[in-house]
């Protein structure tokens, strides 16, 4: 392999982000983990499908998300590394059009997989259309016509891919039916989300504005979305005694609690201003993730302990 094409090929897996795949699989398997915790048996063909599918759309998000966002990338003076997309495409590491045809070849992967599930894994009906409901809003968040980052709804839509239908999607794959144990248990999570969408929102939203890309930061202006990133944070804790009295099992949520320091520690730096701070947003960010990444994993690791524990 020349040294222009090796180039190429890493430009082209930094166009995909693959930093924040580890999300995916746990959330994945977070859902999995509680439907075995209510009773079924793991299919291990539907678990290694299921997580194809799921890795698919996340990695078709990525490329499609660079590819639309490129204007804003473009104008956005102040990228992080949570922030600000790959930097591939201002940089001129690759066209745009490949990111393009990578979403559109990951959509039609991620399509197939779940084709596969139910023809050949014997996974429950609505497999498909559930996968088509996260690929239309996961794609829609940043292309046109809807451009749902621009309509205040991206943060929303985001809870509701990563953090709502990848655990539901692993959990309805397995159990061959919906419950409420993986609603109550993902919910913290989608405040995190929410919360993590904001935090990263904050050094892009000068370039955002400049390019029409009208996130909640950009709409709400930065003291309020900062007032609304405690909010959601507080509301992920504040919720979680009401989450055990419907049914969510006390050791999730103890577990889900795990990170509360350093979630405290973020709101407090958030209400001193650190939204404000250059030198700050990388901090933020970095914080923000492992406050949404941790709490799924000490979920997932609490769910395994109760099933270990039950066996």
């Amino acid at each position: 392999m020349s040294a222009r094409a090796g180039r190429a090929v890493l430009a082209f897996v930094r166009l995909g982000r693959p930093q924040f795949l580890a999300g995916g699989f746990v959330l994945y398997g977070l859902g999995a983990a509680l439907a075995a915790l209510a009773g079924s048996a793991i299919d291990r063909r539907r678990y290694v499908w299921g997580q194809l599918a799921v890795t698919a759309v996340q990695l078709m998000t990525h490329y499609c998300n660079d590819y639309f966002d490129l204007a804003a990338d473009q104008a956005n003076a102040t990228p992080t590394r949570w922030s600000g997309g790959s930097r591939v495409l201002p940089d001129g590491g690759l066209p745009a059009v490949v990111a393009l045809w990578a979403a559109v070849v990951l959509a039609g992967v991620a399509l197939a997989a779940a084709v596969v599930l139910v023809r050949a894994a014997g996974a429950p009906a609505g497999t498909v259309p559930l996968l088509l409901v996260m690929l239309f809003l996961a794609w829609e968040y940043s292309a046109p016509p809807l451009r749902l980052h621009s309509r205040g709804l991206g943060e929303l839509t985001t809870a509701v891919v990563v953090t709502l239908s990848t655990p539901l999607f692993a959990f309805y794959l397995q159990a061959g039916q919906f419950s409420p144990l993986p609603f109550l248990a993902v919910l913290p999570l989608c405040a995190f989300q929410f919360a993590m969408l904001l935090a990263i929102e904050f050094p892009d939203a000068a370039g955002d504005a400049t390019a029409g890309k009208r996130t909640l930061v950009v709409r709400l202006g930065a003291p309020r979305a900062a007032i609304l990133h405690q909010l959601a944070m507080a509301a992920a804790y504040l919720t979680l005694p009401l989450l055990v009295v419907l049914g969510l099992p006390p050791i999730v949520a103890i577990a889900a609690a795990a990170p509360a320091p350093l979630a405290a520690w973020q709101a407090w730096q958030m209400r001193q201003g650190l939204w404000r701070e250059q030198a700050g947003w990388e901090k933020l960010g970095f914080s923000a993730v492992v406050v949404l990444i941790g709490s799924a994993a000490c979920e997932l690791a609490a769910v395994l302990w109760a099933i270990r524990r039950g066996a």
